[in-house]
């Protein structure tokens, strides 16, 4: 067995069983999603008019393949997605390199999420001042084929999860080639099982070149994606009422600051468990492009409807403003700390030693709870769920999904540190012993 990439031993999600179900299910969880956001959704939720939903699924062989191989709504996708790739090589950036892997070196990343996101914005301000009644041809046409899309990404993403598979089990080369070495696994997808390993993700940060695949799917054509689906929401509306309602323009605004922080802050996810540690297989890959812009925009494409058109007023408006400053307040100032904390600013804080030598902060925002952060954005998508009333439970299911979601992590945190720190790990335990809401859990 390779020292530098060891067996998997514990598997994620129950294993096998768990990741054939999340494989099926998710993707259907989506089509479901683009069946009940059209005009035949009932406004009240509960009353979730079935027949006409089922009247819009395939009945023969001939409609499933129009939904699945649309070939405007390919050549679209793959216009968007191969654009951004090019657009991404183009587009200068900050060099930085990532941590340190297991064979000693470390990987190089160009870092243009500002720029990225100031050409899409300059390209969208610049149609729309060309265009007639500021109206965007290419807004309605995703507006009109979300189902289509939603389909076509999720078919992309088996796709683009099989080829990363299939490359990590060929051998790099050598930049003066003389040689090859081997390629840097997941510690959680070198499992032996192709099924698995497939889904979870078999190599660490599979590469073409310098372009890093892994990173360009975690931050820009989903994310970017959610950005234009939510506008075509906006428009859509325009079009119906002659004006947008301000539930809508608040949950576009909430959702918009938040997505755009994550590109612009493009250098922190280098850090992060999906960099660091997880495989890019089908989890992420799906998840990246096809969960992140199709559920995540649930909440405008609900509003959108024409029956569904509500007014929050200026009350409630500043509550659900409240409630994600909040969270974005207590998610930022808990992050900041424990990164000046790791660079040896803050050691007057409270601390555990541990026996590998860095310490356990539990001073602070963490002595509230072992992952203040989570519940902050937890809070924060509260906020994006809030301007659609109470109107129906479908549209937060995001709260629901992504507190299972940190839920999950907070566990697999818990083993990992466990396992690592030891006794001091107990202790910490001892001092903080909320896992992610203060005083509650």
């Amino acid at each position: 067995m390779s020292k530098l990439n060891p067996l998997t031993t514990h598997r994620e999600f129950s294993g096998l069983p768990g990741a054939i179900s999340i494989t099926l299910f998710l993707p259907l969880v989506l089509v479901f999603f683009a069946l009940v956001t059209n005009e035949n959704y009932s406004i009240k939720g509960i009353n979730l008019q079935l027949q006409p939903i089922l009247d819009q699924v395939p009945s023969n062989l001939d409609q499933l393949i129009d939904l699945c191989f649309d070939r405007e709504c390919w050549v679209a996708y793959l216009a968007w997605f191969f654009g951004l790739v090019i657009v991404d090589q183009i587009i200068p950036g900050k060099q930085l390199q990532g941590i340190e892997l297991r064979d000693g070196s470390k990987l190089n990343y160009k870092i243009n999420g500002k720029l990225m996101s100031l050409t899409l914005i300059v390209v969208l301000v610049s149609r729309l001042y060309t265009s007639n009644d500021y109206y965007l041809p290419e807004l309605q046409f995703l507006y009109d084929n979300q189902l289509k899309l939603t389909i076509v990404i999720t078919i992309f993403s088996f796709l683009l999860s099989f080829f990363v598979y299939f490359i990590s089990f060929i051998p790099l080369s050598y930049e003066n080639g003389l040689g090859t070495r081997e390629r840097i696994l997941s510690v959680n997808g070198n499992a032996k099982n192709p099924i698995y390993d497939w889904f979870i993700g078999r190599e660490l940060n599979p590469r073409i070149g310098n372009w890093d695949i892994k990173l360009f799917c975690e931050l820009k054509p989903g994310l970017l994606l959610w950005f234009l689906i939510n506008l075509s929401c906006i428009q859509h509306q325009y079009q119906i009422h002659g004006q947008v309602s301000d539930s809508l323009v608040l949950a576009n605004v909430l959702q918009a600051f938040y997505l755009f922080d994550g590109v612009l802050n493009e250098e922190g996810v280098l850090s992060m468990i999906d960099i660091t540690t997880d495989g890019f297989g089908f989890m992420l890959c799906f998840g990246d492009l096809a969960w992140v812009p199709w559920s995540y925009s649930l909440q405008s494409r609900y509003l959108s409807l024409s029956d569904n058109y509500y007014t929050l007023g200026y009350f409630k408006c500043s509550l659900i403003i409240g409630t994600s400053i909040l969270g974005y307040y207590i998610f930022s100032q808990s992050n900041n700390q424990k990164s000046e904390f790791k660079q040896g600013k803050l050691n007057h804080l409270k601390s555990i030693p541990t026996k590998t030598g860095s310490k356990l902060l539990c001073d602070g925002w963490w002595k509230l709870s072992q992952h203040t952060n989570y519940f902050g954005d937890w809070l924060i998508g509260w906020s994006w769920c809030l301007p659609t009333g109470f109107q129906t439970p479908l549209t937060y299911f995001y709260v629901i999904y992504f507190g299972t979601l940190l839920v999950h992590r907070q566990r697999r945190d818990e083993a990992k540190c466990s396992a690592k720190y030891g006794d001091a790990w107990i202790e910490y335990q001892k001092q903080v012993p909320y896992k992610i809401i203060p005083y509650i859990y």
